[in-house]
């Protein structure tokens, strides 16, 4: 088997970086970081991120799994003092997938409607810098609201517990295919009107969002951003790809939920 190892940097993750790859390399598995079939992220969520990132053309033949040296992640199930386990179950153990849906996201521009497409694990955001954003939001070739506010975010089920959360959106568990809206600041009053709820938008519906007011404003797609003056629309919808994790043990989504914002309790 083909593994990569990605780490975040750091003393601690780069050392057990390289305890994994002898470790790996001792069970006569082949370091590739070109074309890895699996993927250590060894870090946090973030690390993770970039790591999906890097591999995102090749997602239908990449699974990740992730050891976290710092707090609990919800991609990163894994710690340290488990490092000679996770070695003998990806050596030893064949394991399956889970499969988790993604935001496409496709920035089209006034010049010459050129069009950059992006895959956002957590979210996309469209952010004013000065002053409000002004923005035609569209459902399924609708005109829905025009939002007055700082911004937007549009989140995948795995990133609802990220911004999205901090922004008073649902938690969505990652088996539903959708993506969910929500409002940064939104001005509502006599003149201006936004819905002021989080939308949850299933896989067959898109969004489109166009600035109408010439601010300027930044677009996020997880820990990349993008600065954009000429933008003439941001379409969102739920990805055809997928991104899988390689699963060795159970991983429930509610005790991750429950372990990082409740606590885990007696």
């Amino acid at each position: 088997m083909k593994f990569a190892v990605s780490s975040k940097g750091d003393e601690v993750s780069d050392t057990l970086k390289s305890k994994i790859q002898t470790y790996l390399l001792d069970f006569d598995m082949t370091l590739d970081e070109k074309e890895p079939e699996i993927v250590i992220s060894v870090g946090g969520d973030g690390t993770l991120l970039y790591a999906f990132h890097r591999y995102s053309d090749r997602l239908d033949k990449t699974a990740f799994v992730g050891v976290h040296t710092g707090h609990l992640g919800f991609y990163a199930d894994w710690v340290p003092q488990e490092i000679e386990k996770l070695v003998l179950a990806i050596a030893k153990t064949p394991y399956h997938t889970v499969e988790y849906p993604l935001l496409e996201v496709v920035v089209t521009y006034h010049d010459e409607e050129r069009e950059e497409r992006y895959l956002a694990l957590n979210e996309c955001t469209i952010k004013s810098i000065e002053g409000s954003l002004v923005a035609d939001v569209e459902i399924k070739g609708q005109l829905f609201e025009t939002f007055r506010g700082d911004g937007l975010c549009l989140s995948t089920p795995s990133g609802s517990t990220a911004y999205n959360k901090a922004l008073g959106g649902a938690i969505i568990h990652p088996s539903i295919r959708a993506i969910q809206l929500a409002e940064m600041a939104s001005i509502n009053n006599r003149v201006f009107r936004t819905v002021g709820s989080p939308l949850l938008l299933p896989d067959h519906h898109n969004c489109v969002i166009k600035p109408r007011n010439d601010v300027d404003f930044q677009v996020t797609i997880d820990h990349l951003t993008l600065l954009h003056k000429d933008v003439k629309s941001i379409l969102c919808r739920v990805a055809n790809e997928k991104v899988r994790f390689a699963r060795f043990r159970p991983f429930p989504f509610w005790k991750r939920v429950q372990d990082s914002f409740i606590g885990k309790g007696e």
